[in-house]
C-alpha cells in the first residue's frame, strides 16, 4: 500500500523502500512521507527493478534478507550501472554483514530494530554526501543556470520560466541536471541514458524531444537544447 500524498512537492527526494515485510514497508513509507519525502515501495528486488526502469529515484532503502534475490545481490547489480545512494537494512548486525554491504557499495547500514528517527537522519546524511548528483563535473558547481527565459536550480531540481514553475518528469530533471552542470559543454548521448535495463540511447532522444517541447519556441529547430551530431547534446547556458 502506497502512502497518501500529503502536499509533497515535486522536487522532494523520491525514495524507493524495498522490504518483504509489508508492515515495515508501510511504516517506513508513512514515516518518510510525513517527513517530506516522496516514497514508492517494493516487496522484492524484482519488483524494485521493474519500478526503477521507469522512475528515477533519489535514494534506495534496501532490506538485506529477502527471499529470492537478496538485498546484497540487488545492490551489487545496481552498482554495475548506478551510484544511487543506498541505505541497507538488516536484522543481522554482525560486523561481517556490515562490511559486505559497504564493500558492495552501500552508503550506510542500519541494523533492525531501529528508531525511525535514526533512519531519517542517516538517509538525510547520505543524500547530502552524494550531492551534487551523478554527471556533475569536478570543480565548482553552480547553484542555478540560466538559458533563454528559463532557469534551473540544482538543489530543488526546479525548472522555471521567469517566476512560473514548469512541470518536468524525473528523467527530464536528471537530464537537465547533467546538461546544466556541464555548463554548455557537449554531453555524450550514453551519459544521458540513465541506468537500468530500459536505459538506451533511443529513450534519451525521446526524452530530449519531450523536454524541447517545454522549453523551445520551435522544438524542430532548437536553440537552447541543441543536438551535437555524432556526440549527443548541449544546453546553451547564458554566460
Amino acid at each position: 500500500m502506497e502512502p497518501a500524498r500529503i502536499d509533497i512537492p515535486d522536487h522532494a527526494p523520491h525514495v524507493l523502500v524495498v522490504d518483504d515485510d509489508r508492515r515495515l514497508r508501510d511504516l517506513l513509507a508513512r514515516f518518510l512521507t510525513e517527513n517530506g519525502y516522496r516514497v514508492t515501495t517494493a516487496a522484492s528486488a524484482a519488483e524494485a527493478r521493474a519500478k526503477t526502469e521507469s522512475v528515477l529515484f533519489d535514494a534506495l532503502v534496501l532490506d538485506v534478507m529477502m527471499p529470492g534475490e537478496t538485498g546484497f545481490d540487488y545492490a551489487r547489480s545496481i552498482r554495475l550501472s548506478s551510484q544511487i545512494p543506498i541505505l541497507m537494512l538488516t536484522a543481522r548486525a554482525e560486523t561481517a554483514d556490515r562490511v559486505t554491504g559497504l564493500e558492495i557499495g552501500a552508503d550506510d547500514y542500519l541494523p533492525k530494530p531501529f528508531e525511525p528517527r535514526e533512519l531519517l537522519l542517516r538517509l538525510g546524511n547520505i543524500l547530502k554526501r552524494t550531492q551534487p548528483v551523478l554527471g556533475a563535473p569536478s570543480g565548482e558547481v553552480p547553484e542555478i543556470v540560466h538559458f533563454g527565459p528559463f532557469s534551473f536550480r540544482f538543489d530543488r531540481g526546479e525548472l522555471r520560466r521567469a517566476d512560473e514553475v514548469v512541470r518536468i518528469t524525473e528523467r527530464e530533471r536528471e537530464i537537465l541536471t547533467i546538461l546544466g552542470m556541464r555548463t554548455g559543454d557537449n554531453v555524450p548521448r550514453e551519459e544521458l541514458a540513465g541506468s537500468g535495463p530500459a536505459a538506451n540511447e533511443r529513450t534519451v532522444d525521446v526524452q530530449i524531444n519531450r523536454l524541447r517541447r517545454k522549453i523551445e519556441i520551435d522544438p524542430a529547430n532548437p536553440l537552447l537544447l541543441q543536438t551535437v551530431r555524432g556526440i549527443g547534446y548541449r544546453l546553451v547556458i547564458d554566460r
